[in-house]
Formats: C-alpha cells, sequence, structure tokens
C-alpha cells in the first residue's frame, strides 16, 4: 500500500484508535490534539463494553457486535506493542430481572442471542445464588448473564495507544501541521456543535455524565447492569460507577450531588459495596450524534476531509471496527461505513 499522509484531529478513543490502525497499514500518521490525549469523555472511569440487547436485529447492532468481538485482539496488540495494559478483559455482565414478564423475556432473549451471536457468546438467565457474592440484588431471584460484555480502563486504554503510537515515532501534537495530508476529525462534543453551526443544521449535542470510582477488589468479577446503572470492576482493585445523562448543564467538568445519587443507587444494587473508600468524582461530556449512532465518513463539501465523531456512551465498545472502516476509506477509498452511521444521516 501507498503511504500517505493522515492528520487525526482529537486524541481520543476514536482518534487514537484510527491513527493507529492507519499507522499500522504503513501511514505515515500525525495526531493533533491542543488539550493532550483522553482530555475529553475519553479520560473518564466507567469502561463498560456492553452489547445492545439481541433482539430487532439492524446495522447498528450488527456494527457492535463485530467490534466488540474485534475487542479483544485489538487490545492484546496495542498491548504487545506499548507494554501498557489497557485493562481489557471479557468478564461478562450480570443483571437482575426484574418482574415474571422480565423473566419471559429474557428468556426469549436468550434463543435470539443463539441466534444472533451464534458460538460467539451467551445469553442466559441463571439463579442469583449461582452468581456468588458479586451479584446485584434481583426481585424475582435470578439473573441475566451475558459472556459478550467486557470492560476496560479508559484512561489506561488511551494511555496504551498513546504509548503504541510513541513506538512508531508518533506523538500527540498540540498545532496542526502547514501541510496536513488527509485530516479526520474525531473532536468530540465541540466538533459535533461546530458541524451543526456549519451546516446549519443540528448534528448532535453533547451530554454530559457523571461518574464515582470506589475502592473495591473484585477485579475479575463481571459488570453489573441495573436500572440504568453500569457498576464495573477494574484490574487495579477499584470500582467505577455511571454515569449520569445530563442534557444541560454550565460547569461540563464539574461534579455535584448527582454522584450522590450514583453511589446511593450503587449500594441498593450492590450492597457489598457499602462503605467502600471513595477515590475520585469524575465529570465529562460525550458526544451524542442526532441518530444516536456513529457519525463517520467524508466532511460535505471538503476535499481530503473526512469526519469520526458521536461515540456518545458506546464509543470504547464501537472503536476497534470504527477504526477499521476508516482506515478502510482514508488509505484504500473502502466504503464500508453502514446505513446510519454516515455524516448524511446525521445532518
Amino acid at each position: 500500500m501507498a503511504s500517505i499522509d493522515v492528520t487525526v484531529c482529537g486524541a481520543g478513543i476514536f482518534g487514537l484508535s484510527i491513527a493507529w490502525t492507519c499507522a499500522t497499514r504503513g501511514a505515515r500518521v500525525r495526531v493533533v490534539d491542543p488539550f493532550g490525549a483522553g482530555s475529553g469523555s475519553s479520560g473518564g472511569t466507567v469502561g463498560a463494553l456492553a452489547p445492545h440487547v439481541p433482539e430487532n436485529w439492524n446495522p447498528k447492532k450488527a456494527f457492535q457486535l463485530e467490534s466488540l468481538l474485534m475487542a479483544e485482539g485489538f487490545w492484546h496488540r496495542v498491548e504487545a506493542e506499548s507494554g501498557v495494559s489497557a485493562g481489557y478483559a471479557r468478564a461478562g455482565r450480570l443483571q437482575p430481572v426484574p418482574d415474571e414478564a422480565g423473566l419471559a423475556l429474557a428468556r426469549d432473549r436468550g434463543a435470539s442471542a443463539r441466534a444472533l451471536w451464534g458460538d460467539a457468546a451467551t445469553w442466559e438467565v441463571i439463579p442469583a445464588a449461582d452468581a456468588g457474592a458479586w451479584a446485584p440484588v434481583s426481585p424475582t431471584g435470578w439473573l441475566i448473564r451475558d459472556t459478550l460484555s467486557a470492560r476496560l480502563s479508559p484512561r489506561r486504554a488511551c494511555a496504551a495507544l498513546v504509548a503504541a503510537l510513541a513506538v512508531r515515532g508518533i506523538g500527540i501534537d498540540t498545532d496542526m501541521p502547514e501541510h496536513p495530508g488527509v485530516l479526520v476529525w474525531a473532536t468530540g462534543w465541540q466538533g459535533l456543535e461546530a458541524l451543526s453551526k456549519e451546516t446549519g443544521r443540528a448534528a448532535g449535542t453533547g451530554v454530559k455524565g457523571q461518574s464515582v470510582l470506589l475502592r473495591h477488589d473484585v477485579r475479575t468479577g463481571p459488570q453489573i447492569y441495573a436500572g440504568g446503572l453500569h457498576i464495573i470492576p477494574h484490574e487495579d482493585g477499584t470500582v467505577a460507577i455511571g454515569s449520569t445523562s445530563e442534557r444541560a448543564f454550565d460547569d461540563p467538568a464539574g461534579t455535584d450531588e448527582q454522584c450522590d445519587a450514583l453511589l446511593e443507587r450503587a449500594v441498593a444494587v450492590l450492597p457489598v459495596l457499602h462503605g467502600a473508600e471513595e477515590i475520585e468524582r469524575w465529570a465529562g461530556v460525550r458526544p451524542r450524534a442526532r441518530t444516536r449512532a456513529p457519525m463517520l465518513g467524508r466532511w460535505p463539501d471538503r476535499r481530503d476531509q473526512f469526519i469520526a465523531n458521536g461515540g456518545f456512551k458506546i464509543g470504547f465498545g464501537m472503536a476497534p471496527k470504527v477504526a477499521e472502516v476508516m482506515a478502510d476509506l482514508v488509505l484504500e477509498g473502502r466504503d464500508g461505513i453502514p446505513d446510519g452511521f454516515r455524516v448524511e444521516d446525521s445532518l
């Protein structure tokens, strides 16, 4: 493949993953971010890589399934080159079953998972007593367990990508080069706002999220999802709890009493967390494209410029596949972007 110059604007998870994938294919890559790597929502604490429910199948769910199945190989390669752990583990997930109707639905979804996921992963209903001490309270005494869900440490994952890029002589620059070559804009929620302003159409917005990090060592345990709350054990002996979803906010990085509510909900779901030491409270703004799917493809009316944005709550889970299809498009002109993900779909 002919080597070309690619400048990636934005050193969040999409930008770093695209830069890494392009570099492994022989491109001459630069990464530009005036605030440094992982300075936005990619510098958070949660790191849940969780699938959509296995029903009402569509291109978004199929794309996410491919990405989740790619993740182990992607992160192991990054770790091998960088020598830095991303904190990745496919440790699965537990969800409480709230009532009898939910139990019937969960069992139906188990059959759907067998059809849609094949042998790659399972979705099953188990007695809560079989899950041990690290299990959520379940009104029915039943839990959903899936083996597709994984987790990583967002900060460590970004650090691993930065280190892997550095091995190849690629740093994080603060200023745009005079001759950038092909440009990939992966600039988060501010980029969505700038695109909306330029086009006069609402491309997307930022949604603030707050999370809490606790000291509690269950590093090999599954993630817990209950009532919209993610509880994620990490390999360093911490547990992340998140997150809020705030469409209106004044301080993008400020935390408030909503973190107290997260803690209360987490302890109610998982009483074993009562009394765990609080290490950190974090807040950041996630980029949500108008369609809620990632926004990928060419920048309208700009030659040799591309957009990769809108990861929202699933950016880390989507990153391996996003990086692959964007590298295909930028380097080879091959367009594998599914319907609903294209830039024009969000404009």
